[in-house]
């Protein structure tokens, strides 16, 4: 695997890996927030299951929409400048969703994803480009900055919204408290000069990364493990509710579910950087899923959902780690890094948007959360086939991989 020279180690780029932590915090909770009060919402304006699971797709669609442009745009404005507007574009978005009203409410979701996705597709490459050698352990370290604050707004929301007698609006509004920290750490990184790129990222001769076959696998681990992702934290907490538990618990326990992949966020980059090739882990995710999912079906205790809800967070925790470190481990430089990032967050995300719109009007349908489980095993099976062939240990140009 060819290795640039370490010149920018991460004790020499205290700035840079502060700008990166920081930014990374902001990377869900625009979107983790809304599923524990998806019933307030929907209560206070009267919308559907359906239209409540938009909330969620929304910024998935942004998502897949902006990835194939972002490179482009990074590449000619600067990576670094074009993560900070990316940051102001969330601001804006958590702003006027904040109005409580059901037109703003949309728009300002849609332009938080936009910023979100922005951030999303730039970060992989940036890591490449200064961290070449310390993928993984970047990587790790970022993802787990990401989901701490997954999990806290998950965890908070209610407790937010009810210990200080706000509306849901309001309480949504509050994640701008940690937008506005985030785009003055990066601030230092504007100084950068835009175009700066290694001379190995000249290629010009490659065919599109659209063409290869393993960057469509790395494509669909991506979505297939996003789609669970964005299923479980709109849904699970009325799922749980649905077992018995009240909404507070079920707020809990989501968070709970997102904060036992804390460990596993930091160390599957690492492991996986050192591994030969990732199949072994990608198997053991899938069977964390199979496992958990199996429980909910039995619809048992308390202890079982909390088993569930338990081997959810450790397949989740591995599953969206591994899938940002194949972005990285499957490329050559910073620009194939950025330019599968874009492919991988596009493509896999406009999968993953499906999710929770449709198992919103699945369960409209039938009344149970039995049809949507099921399709969450069929999913994982996906996810499970896809990224065996992405944990190969090949670069996406390689022979047409």
């Amino acid at each position: 695997m060819i290795k640039h020279p370490d010149n920018n180690a991460p004790s020499k780029n205290i700035a840079l890996l502060l700008g990166i932590i920081f930014i990374a915090f902001n990377l869900r909770p625009a979107i983790t927030s809304v599923g524990p009060l998806i019933g307030f919402i929907r209560e206070d304006t009267g919308i559907s299951n359906g239209v409540a699971g938009l909330l969620t797709t929304i910024p998935l669609l942004a998502f897949a929409l902006l990835s194939p442009f972002t490179p482009t745009i990074g590449q000619r404005l600067g990576k670094e400048r074009t993560v900070f507007i990316g940051g102001i574009i969330l601001t804006a978005g958590i702003l006027v969703r904040a109005t409580g009203l059901i037109p703003p409410l949309f728009l300002g979701t849609a332009l938080a994803g936009a910023g979100i996705a922005i951030c999303n597709v730039l970060l992989p490459g940036i890591v490449k480009e200064h961290f070449p050698t310390e993928v993984g352990l970047m990587t790790g370290i970022y993802t787990t900055s990401m989901v701490l604050w997954a999990s806290a707004a998950s965890g908070f929301s209610i407790p937010i919204t009810i210990g200080f007698d706000l509306d849901w609006n309001t309480s949504l509004g509050t994640w701008v408290l940690l937008t506005l920290p985030a785009l003055f750490f990066w601030l230092p990184q504007l100084k950068k000069k835009p175009n700066t790129v290694h001379s190995f990222d000249d290629e010009t001769n490659q065919p599109s990364v659209w063409r290869s076959k393993l960057a469509w696998q790395v494509t669909f681990f991506m979505g297939l493990q996003s789609f669970l992702f964005y299923c479980l934290i709109t849904w699970l907490p009325e799922i749980l509710q649905s077992r018995g538990i009240d909404a507070s618990t079920a707020g809990w326990m989501l968070s709970i579910m997102q904060f036992i992949g804390f460990p596993l966020s930091f160390f599957i980059p690492v492991l996986a950087d050192r591994l030969s090739n990732q199949k072994g882990i990608v198997i053991g995710i899938s069977c964390l899923y199979f496992i958990g999912l199996g429980g909910l079906l039995m619809n048992g205790s308390f202890v079982l959902l909390a088993v569930s809800v338990f081997l959810f967070g450790l397949a989740q925790g591995g599953a969206l780690s591994l899938s940002l470190t194949l972005l990285g481990l499957r490329a050559q430089s910073a620009k194939q890094a950025s330019q599968l990032s874009g492919m991988a967050q596009s493509f896999g995300y406009l999968l993953a948007a499906i999710g929770p719109f449709s198992i919103g009007i699945l369960f409209d349908m039938y009344h149970s959360w039995i049809p949507a489980i099921i399709i969450f095993l069929i999913v994982t099976a996906g996810m499970l086939w896809s990224g065996i062939g992405a944990g190969r240990n090949r670069y996406v140009f390689e022979n047409s991989a």
